[in-house]
């Protein structure tokens, strides 16, 4: 019995200390902030710098737009070119990758981004076997952590201060979309200001600093495109402001090979292009690993699969499969969040991958506990915001490729009124939640039909109607019959 209290006791304890955790300030940026959200109009923003690579693109958002300041992030979208490697870096704050497009074909998962997340003092588990080297030959034989596969419509967590690399090995370009939490208690640095930290080449700032004074009410400046010149000599990665004579002692190499660690005569930029791809120590594909499962049938795992260095980072919400809310005249949602990726607990995002077929709309809610950053990857759709004083801050159409950020707690409805409507949203709490305006599950359902009478000026039986007129409960097709199937209270 004591044992039994204990056990009760200690686990009460743990769910208690957890909420604590849960509510605690981990977003300290967050005093700063008060008054950014002041917004008087959002509008849906393209990029405004782009630089061009040897195998790629990238474009960002300037950082310093009040949506932006707002939400205390930054954004930035790559596109990188078949075999191109995007340079080893690590940022100042956690962020969330989304995998816009992978064109290829695709047999059992196995997927044709390769990235490796390097975690300190992690063991190098993926090893090359005796086996594999050349017989009468002398080299090193390779060794590293961990290399994961992944897809289209994969939600990629990179914690804060984690050095991470990307390679396209697929014979079409990947486009992936970045959101960086920069209000984040891992960010120590400058206050919502984003900086990545390169660890090979001589790649150029992606958040460059803007010369003018941050803009308001939704300014657009004119993007533009740098490239880096022949002529120009720099040296942007972490090892370019230590002496030579530091790295070839650190590394127990020559002077000569530690000058090409520091890059300067580098003009390649900060995604390259791998000549011949990638021959690194990695895993059999799910249909080849089947077959040696089945050769091996008494194989059993080790527990190696459950520690902190081994710990899933990507979770597929591109899948129609996968949907969470789905209805067949009007869409699917899919979300991911710490309960099904736990690594987000720590980074304190989550994500939520949306498609509005022609003339369907999802119900106006709002974003009890999160800032929504919202990214269009197909079609359009019309959007409305509302802020706490009943003003439109936003009212119009948001096509391909933009980016919309929607406050806490501002009310927002989307509709797709011509076009199929497919959207990605970034949201800063890793167990974001919304509250439906409409539907099933609205907090106006939820209220007494004698309330809503005397709030709206209207009778017992309309505000019936408007409690149980709408039975969906987050996804509506605007094309179906509205019978008036409502219920009595």
């Amino acid at each position: 019995m004591d044992k039994t209290y204990f056990l009760l006791s200690l686990s009460l304890f743990l769910v208690l200390f957890h909420g604590s955790l849960g509510r605690r300030a981990d977003r300290p940026c967050q005093q700063q902030q008060q008054g950014q959200c002041q917004l008087d109009r959002l509008n849906a923003l393209r990029p405004d710098d782009r630089i061009k690579c040897e195998a790629g693109v990238i474009e960002s958002w300037d950082p310093n737009h009040d949506q932006f300041q707002c939400a205390g992030v930054a954004v930035v979208r790559r596109t990188i070119e078949p075999n191109g490697l995007l340079l080893p870096s690590y940022t100042n704050a956690p962020q969330l990758v989304y995998i816009v497009q992978l064109i290829c074909v695709w047999f059992f998962f196995s997927g044709k981004v390769l990235t490796g997340t390097l975690m300190p003092g992690c063991p190098e588990t993926f090893q090359e076997s005796q086996e594999s080297r050349g017989q009468g030959s002398r080299r090193f034989q390779d060794q590293h952590q961990k290399v994961r596969q992944f897809r289209e419509g994969d939600v990629i967590a990179l914690p804060a201060g984690v050095a991470h690399w990307f390679f396209n090995e697929g014979n079409e370009p990947v486009v992936a979309v970045s959101v960086i939490d920069v209000a984040h208690s891992a960010n120590q640095l400058d206050v919502l200001s984003p900086r990545n930290f390169y660890l090979a080449g001589n790649p150029e700032d992606e958040f460059r600093q803007v010369e003018d004074q941050p803009r308001r009410h939704g300014e657009q400046q004119t993007g533009r495109e740098s490239y880096r010149g022949h002529g120009q000599q720099q040296c942007n990665n972490v090892f370019c402001g230590m002496d030579t004579r530091f790295l070839a002692e650190a590394f127990n190499i020559n002077e000569q090979v530690a000058r090409r660690l520091q890059g300067e005569s580098d003009r390649r930029g900060n995604i390259v292009r791998v000549k011949g791809g990638l021959q690194i120590v990695r895993p059999p594909s799910l249909r080849q690993e089947e077959q040696i499962q089945q050769q091996r049938p008494g194989e059993q795992f080790n527990g190696l699969e459950e520690t902190m260095c081994t710990m899933r980072i990507g979770e597929n919400i591109g899948d129609p499969s996968r949907a969470d809310v789905f209805t067949p005249e009007a869409g699917r949602i899919s979300t991911v969040n710490s309960h099904n990726l736990p690594i987000l607990r720590y980074i304190q995002l989550s994500a939520e991958r949306g498609v509005l077929y022609n003339e369907a709309m999802m119900v106006p809610h709002w974003n009890l506990n999160a800032h929504s950053i919202m990214y269009a990857i197909r079609g359009q759709a019309r959007i409305q915001v509302v802020d706490h004083s009943g003003r439109t801050v936003f009212d119009g159409e948001m096509r391909e490729g933009q980016v919309l950020t929607v406050p806490q707690n501002f009310a927002v409805v989307k509709r797709a009124e011509q076009n199929r409507f497919e959207w990605v949203s970034f949201k800063t709490n890793d167990n974001a939640m919304i509250s439906p305006l409409a539907g099933r599950t609205s907090a106006i359902r939820a209220m007494p039909a004698e309330v809503l009478a005397n709030a709206f000026r209207i009778s017992v039986e309309e505000a019936r109607r408007i409690k149980f007129e709408r039975q969906e409960t987050t996804l509506v097709s605007l094309r179906s019959s509205r019978s008036g199937s409502w219920a009595e209270a």
